[in-house]
């Protein structure tokens, strides 16, 4: 383990410490809080992805989807928390610790029932096992907690490459069930909250028009018209100022819109 890596693992762990001081006391289920877990984060995957399940005691994860093999070339029980550190870009890094650093200071002030109604996510370059970099976008949520600790967090990474190829890591805590939301958050600034350009209904449709679903598909899942997604897909763009829709994903996933 390089001396640089092994730095930003005491970093990191020395952060998760900060909201646990106890083991869980029973182990994950994990199929049933996944598949549960999964449609409470109201999360997206625009490209391939794989989820798993992070320890914050242990500092490790209890289960990585075999997704990550597809995503990274990594089997499933090679990839600890050690090689997914080690494998961060080097200029990314920074971004990293200061991201888990705002994340656990956030929510070490939220009140207990508020701790579900919240996801975090950003983006970083990732390391594949054929030496390529992927850009992924991490998105996690609370799932094992209690009023004193945080036990485990539901996490997917998506290959957005395609969407976002350069540019620095973009940071954003959402907030659900109206909850306010937090976008772009820097090292330097305090968190603002931020004001909602899009209506909640607008907010699902730009989800799944991130999710590269058509009018056609967007109106059968949410039992609308054809008509209505579209005038509700052109005050989107407006209200994005972009004029079409690759512009509008890369735009949504640049200022953490969804």
């Amino acid at each position: 383990m390089s001396n640089q890596h092994s730095q930003l693992y005491v970093r990191a762990k020395k952060i998760w410490g900060t909201v646990v001081k106890d083991a869980p006391e029973y182990p994950l289920e994990l199929k049933l809080q996944l598949e549960l877990h999964k449609q409470l984060l109201n999360l997206f995957q625009p490209g391939t992805y794989y989820y798993y399940v992070f320890n914050i005691f242990q500092a490790d994860f209890d289960y990585v989807s075999t997704g990550v093999t597809n995503l990274l070339g990594y089997m499933p029980e090679e990839m600890d928390i050690h090689l997914f550190l080690e494998i961060i870009h080097p200029d990314d890094k920074p971004y990293f610790i200061q991201f888990e650093q705002r994340i656990t200071e956030f929510f070490k002030t939220l009140p207990f029932e508020k701790i579900p109604k919240y996801k975090m996510q950003y983006d970083l370059r990732m390391r594949t096992k054929d030496n390529r970099y992927v850009r992924i976008l991490h998105q996690a949520v609370q799932i094992d907690f209690d009023e004193t600790n945080y036990y485990r967090t539901l996490d997917v990474d998506t290959d957005i490459s395609h969407i976002k190829q350069d540019g620095i890591p973009s940071f954003s805590i959402i907030g659900l069930d109206g909850e306010p939301s937090y976008y772009n958050i820097t090292e330097t600034n305090t968190l603002t909250l931020s004001h909602d350009l899009f209506t909640r209904r607008e907010r699902v449709i730009l989800k799944m028009i991130v999710e590269n679903k058509s009018s056609k598909e967007i109106a059968s899942e949410l039992f609308i018209s054809h008509h209505t997604v579209n005038v509700h897909r052109k005050n989107i763009l407006r209200k994005a100022d972009v004029t079409t829709p690759i512009e509008l994903v890369c735009k949504a996933l640049q200022e953490g819109w969804v």
